[in-house]
């Protein structure tokens, strides 16, 4: 009977039958053997959705400094050793493939448990907290599955690069969990599919028109894309193996150093503002040329890794839904939120330069920045809004598209317009800009899996993609100072 109970266990998660005979024939030898309950590698909370400046990174402190640990007491089942297998393979199937070895040792020694039943507890774990929404109760008071998903991936990148600070490889387990463990939350994506038209030949020799499945078009653009990036920036990382510059701690990390932006501007003076992280060393000459011509290559690459990255995680924000809550809170007037002086240069009846304007509004910090973009967006929201009420049309582009087919002006789709270009100028010239309100709001309400992953996987990537860029500047930064004090 407790034989027959297994196979029904294993047969849902796709083992084949010769495995399940083979696991069968070693519990009949080891009927004492029982499998010990392993904890979790991601934690259930549920991080904040701005962006946080991962040098800094705001989730580190739930961190030690162990390299085979990651937040819990009891060490998880990803990083005991892994098996020589690709990770890449789709994460069910892969359990079909494993040959047992029959060899279970003793209830006390877990971590010599064979690696497929280490990876069959993860799995479980993994998707059992996908279905439960992070709310291990079980009273169905958990997120979405979206955000638990979007969770998973910004708990997994704190996890292990949460206090990879320094120019240098990352510790082999790390990796190795880091792409395990994404390639399990990234195999849901395999059976996100769309159905497109194909020509099938039969075996008269006609060709008959079928519909065949193929991932979803956003998720066949974007995730191989995220991959590649995600592989050039390891390899980035693997290139600092021998350098001729070294690190000496400074200090301990901060738990209040949060700042809310993945992209804040590099400042390799950073003496004051980033006294927690450890500093480079050069030698008294400072680096030579190969060396001084090989960090630049690595940082104009990690440069070109990022704006990619951002513009991935940007175009996916942009198609994410806007939440109901967002459009309720919006205020009846753009002017009150706008302000009147924007309000009246919008207005005039002259060219609009939104250059111009913010050249006149003297921004002196990213939190003015932001501040600014969010009571602009809301304005050109709200503006949208009634201009769609106005000539009964459900979406934005079909009153753009009316509006131009019989040539009228329109207060409310001038200003919408001018505000939607002053928000794109105030992005461009703050290009380290947080996410804004309306984007974290898409985040947390977002209810498709698809965008959940493309989103939070571009996001950690830009941040660690920025990080490289930073750890570069401050070593170059560092050769410079030697190579003057020199001359």
């Amino acid at each position: 009977m407790e034989k027959l109970d297994d196979f029904e266990e294993t047969s849902d998660l796709g083992f084949e039958s010769s495995t399940i005979s083979s696991l069968d024939q070693g519990a009949d030898d080891h009927d004492h053997d029982e499998s010990p309950t392993v904890n979790s590698t991601l934690s259930g909370n549920s991080f904040a959705y701005y962006r946080t400046n991962s040098e800094t990174s705001a989730f580190s402190e739930q961190l030690t400094d162990d390299n085979n640990s990651c937040s819990s007491e009891t060490q998880s089942p990803v990083s005991w050793p892994a098996t020589g297998r690709s990770p890449y393979r789709p994460a069910l199937s892969r359990f079909g493939l494993m040959k047992p070895n029959h060899k279970f040792e003793t209830e006390d020694k877990p971590e010599s448990r064979e690696p497929m039943d280490l990876e069959l507890e993860m799995m479980k774990e993994r998707f059992s907290k996908l279905l439960l929404g992070e709310d291990m109760s079980g009273s169905g008071k958990g997120v979405s599955t979206a955000v638990t998903v979007s969770n998973a991936i910004t708990n997994l990148y704190a996890s292990m690069f949460g206090q990879h600070q320094k120019l240098e490889p990352l510790h082999p387990e790390k990796k190795m969990m880091w792409k395990r463990e994404m390639n399990c939350l990234l195999s849901v994506c395999d059976y996100i599919v769309e159905f497109i038209p194909s020509s099938h030949s039969l075996q008269n020799g006609k060709a008959m028109e079928v519909m065949s499945s193929r991932p979803r078009s956003d998720i066949y653009i974007n995730l191989p894309a995220l991959k590649k990036l995600d592989a050039l920036l390891l390899e980035i990382l693997e290139s600092f193996k021998e350098t001729e510059f070294w690190y000496v701690e400074q200090g301990s990390m901060s738990n209040n150093s949060r700042t809310g932006s993945f992209r804040r501007i590099p400042q390799p003076q950073r003496k004051d503002e980033k006294w927690w992280l450890p500093v480079p060393c050069v030698g008294p000459e400072g680096l030579s040329d190969t060396a001084r011509k090989h960090l630049r290559q690595k940082r104009d690459a990690a440069n070109q890794i990022h704006k990619a990255a951002m513009a991935i995680n940007s175009s996916i924000l942009a198609e994410m839904e806007i939440p109901h809550t967002y459009i309720t809170s919006l205020p009846k007037c753009g002017r009150t939120s706008v302000g009147d002086t924007i309000y009246r240069y919008m207005t005039s009846g002259g060219k609009f330069s939104p250059e111009y304007l913010l050249d006149c509004l003297n921004i002196s910090s990213e939190h003015e920045a932001l501040e600014l973009a969010d009571r602009v967006e809301a304005s050109m929201y709200t503006w949208r809004r009634k201009a769609c009420a106005s000539y009964s049309k459900s979406s934005w582009e079909m009153v753009k598209q009316h509006v131009a087919e019989v040539e009228r002006s329109d207060k409310n789709v001038i200003l919408a317009d001018r505000a939607d270009s002053l928000l794109f100028s105030l992005k461009q010239r703050y290009p380290e800009l947080s996410q804004t309100t309306l984007d974290t709001s898409k985040i947390q309400y977002n209810k498709d899996v698809g965008q959940a992953i493309l989103e939070s996987y571009s996001r950690v990537l830009e941040g660690l993609a920025f990080n490289i860029v930073a750890w570069t500047e401050d070593v170059l930064f560092e050769d410079k100072s030697m190579r003057n004090q020199e001359s």
